[in-house]
C-alpha cells in the first residue's frame, strides 16, 4: 500500500496558509470533501427528521450514514454510536446517567494520565452519589500506565473504570484490553476516552474491550462534535434525563435537542477521506480504513522517528513521552528556557507548536512540570518531512539565539 503525501497535502487548502502544523492533537486542519460535505448539506433541503419531503429525507439520510461511518471507524455498532456536542459533554451525560446507578460503598477508578474530561466528570459524579474514587497512578520517568497500575486500584466494589487510550499529553498508549478483561472480571464497567487514539490508529472497540469509547472527529479531520460507541445492549438498561416528548429509542435516547446535520455530514466525509489515504485500498469501507490507516500510522511513524532523533542532538531538550506504545505525540521542556518563548518564537516563522498541559492537568503534574506542561509537537496526516525539518531548524535557531 501506497501513502502519497504530496496528493494528500493538496485536499488541505488551510496548507496554502504556510504553516507547519504541529498541534493536530489539538484539532486537525479540514480537507476539502468535509469542506464540501458540510456545505452540500446547508445548500440542499434540511429538516427535521423525518420522511415525508426531501428536508426530512436529507437529515434522516445523513444521520443514518453517519451512525454507520463511525461504526466502520470504530470497529462498532451503528445502532451504539451516540452524538454528542463534545467527548467532555458526552462524558458528563454518561456519568450522570451511570451515578443513578451506583450505591454508597461502590468506587470508580479514574487514572492521572488522563485528560481532565475522563476524570473531573467521573469523580465528580461519584461526589454527589457519595462514593469512593480511586485513582491509578503511570510511572513518570517511563510514562507507562499497565495493566497492573488499575489492578492494584480495583476491587469488588468497583463499578466504573474510566482510562484513556492514549495520552493527549505525552502519547502513552496503555494495553486497554488487557485493562479491559481486569475490569470485566472485576464485575465493573470500562469508559475509553480514544480522542487522541482515534487519531492515530485502527479502532476496534470489540477487540479493546470498551462498554464505552468516545471520540471527536476534529482530532481526524472532521467538524466539531464528539462521538460515543456503546454496547446497544448496555445502553438499551440505562435511563437518562431527557424531554418527555423526545424519543427512547436508543442511540437517540442519549441524543439531545436537533443534531448538527451538516457537521455530522463532514463527519460522514471525514471517515471517508481517511478511508481513501491509500489509493490503492480496497474492499469493504471498514477493509479500506484498515488498509489506509495501516500506511498512514507508518508515515507518521517514519516522521517522528525523525522528530525524536533530531531532538536528540540538543542537551537542553527533554523528551518526556518514553512509552514503548505511544502516538506521534511528544512533550518537550527546555533547561534554562520557557516553552512559552519558544512557542512564540517558532510561531513567528509559521511553526505551530503549543505550550501547556492541555487538559491533561494530572498527568502534568505527576511528571512534575505543575500546571505549565511543555512544548507538545503532535502530527496529523498531512505533516511531511518538510514540516519536521522546519520544527528542527527553528528549535536550533531558537536555543543558538538564547545561548
Amino acid at each position: 500500500m501506497t501513502y502519497d503525501i504530496t496528493a494528500v497535502r493538496t485536499q488541505f487548502p488551510a496548507l496554502t496558509a504556510g504553516t507547519a502544523h504541529f498541534d493536530g492533537p489539538g484539532g486537525t486542519q479540514t480537507p476539502l470533501p468535509v469542506i464540501e460535505a458540510i456545505t452540500d448539506a446547508l445548500a440542499h433541503p434540511l429538516s427535521n427528521r423525518g420522511h415525508a419531503v426531501p428536508g426530512e429525507r436529507n437529515a434522516e439520510n445523513i444521520v443514518t450514514e453517519t451512525r454507520q461511518a463511525m461504526a466502520d471507524l470504530l470497529g462498532a455498532d451503528p445502532s451504539g454510536i451516540v452524538f454528542g456536542r463534545s467527548a467532555t459533554q458526552l462524558a458528563y451525560d454518561f456519568s450522570r446517567t451511570l451515578a443513578k446507578t451506583w450505591s454508597p460503598g461502590d468506587e470508580v477508578v479514574v487514572t492521572r494520565l488522563d485528560h481532565d474530561s475522563n476524570i473531573r466528570p467521573w469523580v465528580q459524579a461519584a461526589e454527589q452519589a457519595g462514593i469512593t474514587v480511586r485513582w491509578a497512578d503511570f510511572d513518570p520517568s517511563t510514562g507507562e500506565l499497565t495493566a497492573e497500575d488499575v489492578r492494584a486500584v480495583l476491587s469488588e466494589r468497583t463499578r466504573l473504570v474510566a482510562v484513556t487510550a492514549a495520552s493527549n499529553l505525552i502519547g502513552t498508549r496503555p494495553p486497554i484490553a488487557e485493562i479491559s478483561r481486569l475490569v470485566h472480571q472485576a464485575g465493573a464497567l470500562l469508559y475509553v476516552d480514544g480522542v487522541h487514539y482515534t487519531a492515530h490508529t485502527l479502532v476496534d472497540v470489540e477487540q479493546l474491550g470498551a462498554d464505552f469509547f468516545v471520540c471527536s472527529p476534529y482530532k481526524f479531520l472532521g467538524p466539531h462534535h464528539g462521538v460515543l460507541a456503546g454496547r446497544p445492549q448496555l445502553l438499551e438498561s440505562l435511563r437518562p434525563d431527557k424531554l418527555l416528548p423526545s424519543t427512547d429509542v436508543v442511540p437517540e435516547r442519549f441524543e439531545y435537542g436537533t443534531l448538527p446535520y451538516e457537521f455530522l455530514a463532514g463527519t460522514r466525509a471525514a471517515v471517508d477521506f481517511l478511508a481513501g489515504l491509500s489509493s490503492d485500498a480496497t474492499g469493504s469501507r471498514r477493509e479500506r480504513l484498515a488498509s489506509a490507516l495501516a500506511v498512514m500510522e507508518e508515515h507518521e511513524d517514519v516522521l517522528r522517528t525523525q522528530i525524536e532523533k533530531g531532538l536528540s542532538a540538543f542537551e537542553e531538550v527533554t523528551v518526556h513521552s518514553r512509552a514503548a506504545e505511544r502516538t506521534p505525540t511528544l512533550l518537550l521542556t527546555i533547561d534554562g528556557h520557557s516553552t512559552t518563548d519558544a512557542y512564540h518564537y517558532l510561531a513567528e516563522r509559521g511553526i505551530h507548536a503549543p505550550t501547556g498541559s492541555f487538559y491533561a492537568l494530572e498527568a502534568s503534574r505527576r511528571l512534575g512540570l505543575g500546571d505549565t506542561g511543555g512544548l507538545r509537537v503532535g502530527l496529523a496526516p498531512y505533516n511531511n518531512a518538510e514540516d519536521v525539518d522546519r520544527l528542527l531548524e527553528g528549535l536550533s535557531e531558537f536555543l543558538r539565539r538564547r545561548a
